[in-house]
């Protein structure tokens, strides 16, 4: 039999925004290195590979999305392991290894890859190698090197065990989890998670004491690391600077860039994403909700779908294709001598003589397309360089300083992703019309000088709507200095796949929601909703709805403050509790500051509703702080108002979490 037959392994990736492909390609040209033959897919080519036949070890790199979906390229295959008809043999055949990849800002740590590595064993399937969890919150690469590094180790043991089985037996024979299972390389950060990402709920006979001890350990390990991380990015400290390093290898070219002149062709947004049904749509209006002494700015813009064949429900998203920040675009033209080339059509081929296994040309970047319009449209310029860029800078540095510094720190730049937004508005309160809220992202830029840059898309929102922003309502109007009228400005968006995000089925049940800031948006598309549905149904059961709302200020970022206090006038939004984290309180008692303390005084209210009316609580919001604190908070209601520990108190809410009722749309 030929080595490359022996020690073959199917290697499946399952990716969003292209980090796991990264890795799998990067698993595939190491394993050439190492002796073995990796036969990489996208796990949502289920034509090329056969897991119910598939006896060579399988090695799957998984992301995560949303918060805490497997990714887009994944849904099917998830949506055919999870069959409730399949045995529980069905995978006993299979021996594989799994690494996720995910963000501990997000309560589902990794759970992308946790979904497909729980069924996997639900259905017979077994480990010849230790699942692993690398966390974008710190850096990828501090868990999937050492994992990619004790891989090889494990494959070599398995392929090993199994030989001597076949020469034992005389026929080939799956050796056990038990014999086969070899531990990757464990760094001090290899099981940094958080606790809701420690949790199973089959972990009764652990202690409360045992989990949260195990969380600090891990949480004062990540802070040593990041203390570790912030030095200068041209010049390292000791030990560190004093080390011998190891350097990685430089990846192999196998793109051939020739650059040619234009000839006037039209190039189009619509090419620039892979996914269907994109819509060019027109900016009907557009407000801004925040005064403008507001330490954020807040824009609701509203598009005209009328014309479109899009659908939506509250709580449902879309993705909106922007663009690179034309002055950044030039200004990266200039660095690389390029200015005079900028409308030249850039053409990519295959080299012929490269050693990229399954090398293949991005498709990200459309044919015959100039280099201008491929760095505005196209590439993710403001990237946080991968560790492969970098690798390549080194041999084109001459500092010997800033090459060392590379070295330790050690791809083309990613695709430039379209930007998700959600929607804030019902179709039956506007037909023919979306609205979505956001803030104009501004920061410090401590590049060759410090400026005030704004994010890449509601930077460029934001100029795009100038001519026809309306001010707020609390401002005062600026006189119109023509009298005409602008021409409204388009914009090409897509709906992302539909998510759990929505309104109960049954509109009887009580729900809860939780949205500070432009948090609020989906659930101001839930009230019109819910405001029409009664107007149609005037005998009709509805259940109460709460809302916990806060901003900074009552009198500057108050968002929708007159759109909730009619649906509190009207009965439609039956609970409404505000909390100003920066207004000076009034009269004695402190009033709460964060949505989360408002929560906490109706601590009897909340669990009636989730533990004995089987009400939902829907939160949206910023991810890093305020979806945490309201997380750690319903623990804390729960675990008071039931008399449990706080660990059958954290397994009540995941099983909140598994049966759809507790929702969470959040960002980072």
């Amino acid at each position: 039999m030929c080595l490359d037959k022996m020690r073959r392994f199917l290697l499946l990736y399952a990716t969003q925004k292209g980090q796991a492909k990264a890795i799998a390609e990067l698993i595939c040209e190491q394993a050439v290195k190492h002796g073995f033959s990796a036969d990489l897919h996208c796990i949502s080519e289920s034509d090329k590979y056969n897991l119910k036949t598939e006896t060579a070890p399988v090695v799957i790199v998984v992301s995560t999305t949303g918060t805490g979906d497997p990714p887009d390229t994944a849904r099917k295959f998830v949506k055919e392991i999870q069959d409730k008809t399949l045995p529980a043999n069905f995978f006993a055949h299979l021996r594989y290894g799994l690494l996720g990849l995910g963000d501990s800002e997000y309560t589902f740590f990794c759970n992308g890859g946790k979904i497909i590595d729980r069924r996997l064993q639900e259905l017979g399937a077994q480990h010849f190698y230790d699942t692993g969890h690398a966390d974008d919150c710190v850096g990828l690469e501090l868990v999937v090197d050492p994992w990619i590094d004790g891989l090889w180790a494990a494959l070599t043991k398995h392929f090993m065990s199994s030989r001597e089985k076949e020469n034992v037996n005389g026929t080939h024979t799956t050796a056990s989890n038990a014999s086969l299972r070899t531990h990757p390389a464990k760094p001090e950060l290899l099981h940094i998670e958080s606790q809701i990402q420690l949790l199973r709920l089959g972990d009764s006979g652990r202690k409360d004491s045992e989990v949260l001890e195990q969380n600090a350990s891990n949480s004062n390990q990540s802070s040593a690391l990041i203390e570790d991380f912030e030095s200068s990015l041209t010049c390292s400290v000791p030990p560190l600077s004093q080390a011998s390093l190891n350097i990685p290898a430089l990846p192999p070219e196998y793109l051939q860039v020739h650059l040619q002149e234009a000839h006037g062709q039209v190039e189009s947004q619509a090419s620039v994403t892979s996914m269907d049904s994109v819509f060019q749509v027109p900016i009907s209006k557009a407000v801004q909700l925040t005064t403008n002494d507001a330490i954020k700015t807040a824009l609701l813009l509203e598009l005209d779908i009328s014309k479109t064949s899009i659908s939506y429900q509250p709580g449902d998203a879309f993705s909106l294709i922007c663009p690179n920040s034309d002055a950044e675009v030039q200004d990266l033209l200039q660095r690389l001598q390029l200015t005079d080339k900028k409308e030249h059509y850039v053409f990519l081929k295959i080299k012929g003589d490269t050693k990229k296994k399954g090398a293949s040309l991005p498709q990200h970047i459309p044919e015959r397309s100039s280099l201008q319009f491929i760095l505005t449209w196209c590439l993710e310029i403001r990237a946080i360089p991968k560790k492969a860029f970098l690798r390549a800078l080194v041999d084109y540095t001459s500092d010997g300083t800033e090459k060392r510094r590379l070295q330790e720190l050690c791809k083309h730049l990613p695709k430039l992703q379209p930007r998700p937004y959600s929607c804030a508005s019902s179709s039956l309160f506007h037909p023919g019309k979306l609205h979505f809220v956001f803030n104009v992202v501004e920061f410090l830029s401590h590049t060759t000088a410090v400026v005030l840059r704004k994010g890449v898309c509601t930077g460029w929102l934001a100029a795009l709507v100038a001519a026809i922003l309306q001010p707020s309502a609390r401002a005062p109007r600026a006189p119109c200095v023509d009298g005409g009228q602008a021409l409204a400005p388009e914009i090409s968006i897509c709906l992302r796949a539909t998510n759990s995000f929505h309104l109960p089925d049954n509109p009887s049940v009580p729900i809860i929601m939780v949205g500070p800031g432009t948090g609020v948006a989906p659930f101001i598309g839930f009230l019109q909703h819910r405001e029409k549905l009664q107007e149609q149904h005037p005998e009709g059961n509805f259940g109460a709805m709460w809302l916990f709302f806060g901003c900074r200020h009552k009198d500057r970022d108050y968002l929708f403050r007159e759109e909730l206090r009619h649906f509190l006038k009207s009965g439609i939004l039956t609970h409404l509790r505000v909390s100003f984290s920066r207004d000076a309180p009034v009269g004695e008692e402190a009033p709460a500051k964060y949505v989360q303390d408002n929560i906490q005084l109706y601590s009897k209210q909340v669990a009636r509703i989730l533990l004995h009316e089987n009400g939902y609580i829907y939160v949206c919001g910023d991810a890093k702080n305020m979806a945490k604190d309201v997380n750690d908070t319903l623990v804390e209601i729960i675990s008071k108002e039931t008399g449990i520990e706080k660990l059958e108190a954290m397994k009540t809410l995941a099983t909140l979490k598994e049966e759809k009722r507790y929702l969470q749309d959040i960002w980072s």
